[in-house]
């Protein structure tokens, strides 16, 4: 299971990023202004297939593209080159600042990039619009995955959907009686569970403040936790600060955070699916929910280097790897929901995909996924300035302290 935690690349802000990379509304070279509020530069998809070049260069999550190096077993890449002739190297990255800046060098011909990663690589040229008439399993994916703010701009797709899932609410059941029905436990500071809450470590951590804001202070008219102005974000992060004696640890390895729940140092906190599943795999009493306020997530998106000098392979493997069957392997491997909805049928292990709320479309509309914040408000409004993710990341370390 990869690392998510995200920092700020650089000493530079995303909205310092945006305008370096020509994305304000007065550069001549861009396209219309997208539903973000920011003018991505003007690139072109792909509009034929040619011949396959030989060879493609992956930049993935730890556990997207595997190649039987790290299990035999697991082998999705070798199949893939068999059928192409397209040669794979694949380069895992721990984080999405590390995957910005790898896609940076155009060494990279696709990219599996978070919603955190996936707006700057936008605003910042290095990937393209993809042309989704040539990747013929694009018409299985969900629809509840297609056309979202982190992975297209004015209705223009950047990527082909790969996985995703929520960041649920994870308790031990031995220690948290009934089950919670909301967030409550983990930022009201009167929490009976002080000093045993468990939270993510990354400011991005500050959407799930402001999604329990948006329930429980409905007068600071939060409609999305990633586009927050002066006084919204200042409400966030109060809160996280309050949060800051109920926690036990801040964790980006979910294996600590499933440590934690195991030997009960943790009792209640934000988790994967997967963390749950390894937790009770393992005898701990442990089980999870998604509250009434909802959940931040993430959906991953293959993208395609506007560098790229092998686009056929590229995109032969953005095909391949979403799949029903490859989806499947993958998906099943990693720990999350495949996006190709033929993919359950495919899953060794059939009550993974309930276990995933893979169908769930009702589920996955409970979800705010991860989405790079920029100055630019998420919401539409545009008589503000939302906080970039240069602010998000300065305000997490006053946070933790």
């Amino acid at each position: 299971m990869k690392n998510r935690k995200t920092l700020l690349a650089g000493l530079c802000g995303v909205s310092l990023l945006l305008a370096a990379c020509g994305t304000s509304g007065s550069d001549s070279k861009g396209s219309a202004p997208g539903a973000q509020g920011f003018t991505p530069p003007k690139l072109a998809a792909l509009t034929q297939l040619g011949q396959p070049e030989g060879q493609l260069n992956v930049l993935a999550w730890p556990g997207y593209a595997e190649n039987g190096s790290n299990d035999p077993k697991v082998n999705w890449v070798t199949p893939f080159e068999q059928q192409t002739g397209c040669k794979v190297n694949v380069k895992p990255f721990g984080t999405s600042d590390e995957a910005v800046t790898l896609m940076k060098t155009g060494q990279y011909d696709v990219v599996s990039a978070s919603g955190d990663a996936s707006l700057r690589l936008v605003a910042s040229g290095d990937v393209e619009p993809v042309n989704t008439a040539l990747v013929p399993n694009y018409n299985d994916i969900y629809p509840f995955l297609k056309n979202k703010s982190w992975n297209s701009v004015n209705n223009v797709a950047y990527g082909i959907p790969h996985g995703w899932g929520a960041n649920v609410l994870a308790y031990r059941t031995d220690k948290v009686q009934p089950e919670p029905k909301s967030w409550s436990p983990m930022f009201d500071e009167k929490s009976q569970f002080k000093g045993k809450v468990i939270a993510y470590d990354s400011p991005i951590y500050i959407a799930d403040a402001a999604l329990y804001l948006m329930a429980h202070q409905p007068d600071l008219g939060i409609k999305n936790p990633y586009a927050l102005d002066d006084k919204q974000f200042k409400a966030a992060t109060d809160l996280l600060k309050k949060q800051r004696p109920l926690v036990e640890e801040y964790w980006s390895d979910y294996l600590k955070e499933t440590q934690s729940l195991k030997s009960g140092d943790g009792v209640i906190g934000t988790a994967w699916q997967v963390t749950v599943n390894l937790a009770k795999s393992e005898g701990a009493p442990v089980a999870a929910t998604v509250p009434s306020e909802g959940a931040t997530g993430w959906s991953d998106t293959w993208m395609v280097s506007a560098k790229s000098q092998h686009k056929t392979c590229a995109y032969k493997w953005m095909d391949y790897i979403t799949s029903p069957k490859v989806n499947a392997q993958v998906a099943e491997y990693f720990g999350e929901a495949p996006a190709n909805s033929k993919a359950c049928a495919e899953f060794k292990d059939k009550s993974l995909c309930d276990t995933y709320h893979a169908n769930d479309a009702a589920y996955a509309a409970k979800i705010q996924y991860w989405t790079t914040p920029i100055p630019q408000c998420l919401d539409g409004r545009t008589d503000v300035k939302c906080k970039d993710y240069g602010d998000w990341t300065r305000a997490w370390t006053e946070i933790k302290g």
